[in-house]
């Protein structure tokens, strides 16, 4: 039988506030536990949240950026769970009437194509704090810092059909509230973690099948990899006569397994009330249109950009308009060095498996955008070849300074001298009399393809410091003249 899939993402957002959605402690990352929850936090007896109207505001930019319905009249409830990281025993959240209603997100796919997925809505909501099951010796910490930090959830309508579909609305997702700088998008750090919603049908059939929920996956990696084992999951259940059955489940990237965690919860479970403590809250047409004369540029009028501005193909210009962060970097080095192509070559090339490699992210990079620029000038002149410019670059990563300090120390400048070439050439020719015979010899649409048999010698001779493309002239222009 063949097997549909049938996908939809919650996405949780940690938007860049520099206080709680309710509350005026810090939500900066790293302090020690339990020193950024205060009473508020906490749900004190006596203490009342006010909202942050900075929370809004980038709520109301995301909807602006999917094309959604923006609530002028959005409302809080409480949702009642039981959980040790959860102080108040409830999350404030929106659940009749949110921030955001139906929008839709543009994604493009390996093949070319594009695909519009729906956004059923997003809705402001406070994170709940961090347990901490490590090194409390078979026991869990609580660190409540996070609690009370503000969140747009944002749910996605089932209209993913495998996880390359998924992992690319997950991707887009990021690019857009980075560009709008809503959220810093350091998924090591959660600020946006993904629940994906899993199902399979037979190939044709309208209704779904059972779904369970994965939940809290902070790397695309982890959710490609975890849709991948859940749909071979049911499906060899399904076949093997069993049934799927309605549950959350985690899973671990370092292990590559995933468990069952509950069975799934209905709304009505979570005994949903109005916030009593908050009154709805009202904004206006004024508010929104000034929030949308604002909004900065996003990853799509930045890649059409790129490729009209800079002449890159509508593929590099999307991969380098993804990430706001990455185009920046694009900028200051094609700006700086004049040549967009080779800027866009080594950002996605060299620096980004390095980075990788690294683990790090462009913003802690060691090689800014004006160094590389530097580096990609001296290629541009002939100072270095293609091949020395690798070596410089290793060497402007680990932090021995600019392209020209690196070249001269090292004394990498690119062989020239017309003279001093010609020399090595003939003693290359003298040296290697059956290669030559060979060429002479050869076929003309051969000989291009042999000139390569002698390169290697005259590099090894210059220590890689011949211009090749001066060198390859000089070379032909003998062999010729033995014809």
């Amino acid at each position: 039988m063949q097997w549909e899939t049938v996908i939809g993402l919650e996405v949780h957002v940690q938007l860049a506030t520099k206080t709680k959605i309710f509350s005026g402690a810090s939500t900066a990352f790293g302090a020690a536990p339990n020193t950024q929850a205060c009473a508020i936090d906490l749900a004190m007896p006596g203490t009342l949240p006010v909202p942050n109207g900075e929370a809004f505001r980038f709520a109301v930019m995301f909807g602006l950026a999917i094309d959604a319905e923006i609530g002028t009249r959005s409302m809080f409830e409480r949702k009642n769970y039981f959980y040790p990281d959860l102080p108040k025993g409830y999350q404030t959240t929106q659940l009749e009437a949110p921030i955001v209603g139906a929008g839709h997100v543009e994604i493009q796919l390996a093949d070319g194509s594009s695909k519009s997925i729906r956004i059923h809505h997003a809705h402001l909501e406070e994170d709940a704090g961090k347990s901490l099951h490590e090194d409390f010796h078979g026991m869990s910490g609580i660190d409540l810092n996070r609690a009370g930090t503000p969140l747009i959830e944002i749910v996605s309508e089932p209209d993913m059909r495998n996880a390359e579909e998924a992992v690319a609305f997950a991707r887009k997702l990021h690019s857009i509230v980075t560009s709008l700088g809503i959220c810093d998008g350091d998924m090591s750090q959660g600020s946006m973690r993904f629940d994906v919603n899993i199902s399979v049908r037979p190939k044709g059939q309208e209704e779904f099948g059972t779904r369970t929920e994965t939940k809290n996956l902070n790397s695309f990696k982890f959710m490609e990899d975890a849709i991948k084992l859940e749909v071979e999951r049911q499906i060899d259940l399904i076949e093997d006569g069993g049934k799927v059955i309605q549950e959350t489940r985690l899973y671990n990237g370092d292990t590559r397994t995933a468990r069952s965690m509950r069975s799934k919860e209905e709304a009505n479970d979570y005994r949903y009330f109005p916030c009593p403590d908050l009154l709805p809250v009202i904004i206006d047409e004024d508010y929104i249109e000034a929030i949308r004369q604002d909004l900065p540029e996003l990853p799509d009028a930045r890649q059409h950009r790129f490729a009209k501005e800079y002449g890159l193909s509508e593929y590099d210009a999307g991969l380098i308009a993804a990430d706001a962060a990455t185009a920046h970097f694009f900028e200051e080095c094609a700006k700086a060095c004049g040549d967009a192509k080779l800027s866009a070559n080594w950002i996605m090339g060299d620096l980004a498996a390095k980075l990788n490699a690294a683990e790090l992210t462009i913003q802690q990079s060691p090689v800014s955008g004006a160094l590389l620029a530097g580096l990609i000038a001296r290629i541009k002149d002939n100072t270095i070849s293609n091949k020395i410019a690798k070596q410089v670059f290793e060497a402007m990563f680990n932090g021995e300074g600019d392209a020209d300090a690196i070249i001269e120390a090292k004394g990498l400048k690119q062989m020239s001298d017309t003279g001093e070439l010609e020399k090595i050439i003939d003693e290359v020719i003298a040296a290697n009399p059956a290669m030559v015979e060979d060429w002479l010899s050869s076929e003309e649409d051969k000989r291009k393809k042999k000139m390569g048999g002698f390169m290697g010698p005259i590099m090894k001779a210059t220590k890689g410091q011949a211009n090749p493309g001066m060198a390859n002239q000089l070379l032909e222009k003998k062999l010729r003249e033995k014809l």
